[in-house]
């Protein structure tokens, strides 16, 4: 088993959310709200599906997929997209399609966790470290 299952990551640090969330059309409060956040996240699996859930004091978001499959999950915008996860090694390509397009790649790392999500030319960084 991986060794970053099963392991809690809290946010420490974040570069460029703001402008992420704006080029995805996330109104001011709720780019208010996200960057005031500091999500903890844990990726599982049990057999074939992994459950990725992010945890905030608002909400709880989860998703359950298998890896090189599409699915329908809800964006941070509120927009339904389809999206497919893969995985090489300990990095996580996760493609929302729709419009616009974004990608995050999770890259796991000890007990480091670097998520770095893109959105047409807006870059962001998010680092999480294990609880």
């Amino acid at each position: 088993m991986a060794s970053f299952l099963n392991k809690k990551y809290k946010l420490v640090s974040s570069d460029k959310f703001d402008e992420y969330m704006q080029e995805l059309k996330i109104g001011f409060v709720m780019r208010k709200l996200g960057n005031s956040a500091t999500p903890v996240v844990e990726l599982t699996c049990e057999g074939d599906v992994y459950t990725f859930t992010t945890t905030t004091m608002l909400k709880t978001t989860t998703i359950k997929f298998k890896l090189g499959e599409e699915f329908e999950e809800e964006r941070g915008d509120g927009a339904k997209v389809k999206s497919i996860i893969t995985m090489d090694g300990n990095k996580m390509t996760h493609v929302m399609k729709g419009e616009p397009e974004s990608t995050i790649i999770r890259e796991f790392n000890g007990d480091e966790l670097k998520a770095v999500l893109t959105v047409n030319d807006v870059v962001c960084t998010r680092i999480y470290k294990a609880e």
